[in-house]
């Protein structure tokens, strides 16, 4: 068994989050030693593991709850578990094309900054216009 912090440092999550995933159902409720200290076993100690891998590949809470739900069914066909990860790589892939986007701004204003004072600033100039982004005349 182990305790709340022996969890924390086995898995790398923090001990309020560990609290926090008891408390909105993710984990079941410790068992509790007589000095009422929360005390965890291996399948818990699993269970965390997998929702802070989980959570390293982006999973949204929900989607966690789904996952370890069809989880604790092993018969189950995994074609649930199949769809909630490719709705997972669709929001990865979109996320990519706002990065990918914002790093083509960011580029741009740097490559059009004149190098002179701030009132002549491109940076300044299109962060405080937001209609100068992605659509700026003056672009390269």
């Amino acid at each position: 068994m182990l305790t709340i912090g022996k969890l924390a440092t086995a898995t790398g999550v923090k001990v309020p989050t560990i609290r926090y995933y008891e408390q909105i159902g993710l984990l079941p409720e410790a068992e509790r030693s007589e000095g009422n200290q929360r005390l965890y076993g291996r399948a818990t100690r699993e269970r965390l593991s997998f929702i802070r891998h989980a959570r390293d590949l982006g999973f949204p809470l929900d989607a966690i709850r789904e996952l370890l739900s069809l989880a604790d069914d092993p018969d189950r066909p995994c074609a649930e578990a199949d769809i909630i990860a490719a709705r997972q790589l669709a929001a990865v892939r979109e996320r990519i094309a706002r990065l990918e986007a914002l790093r083509t701004e960011l580029e741009r204003m740097v490559a059009q900054c004149a190098h002179g004072t701030i009132s002549d600033c491109r940076v300044i100039e299109v962060l405080g216009n937001h209609d100068l982004c992605l659509h700026d005349d003056h672009a390269a």
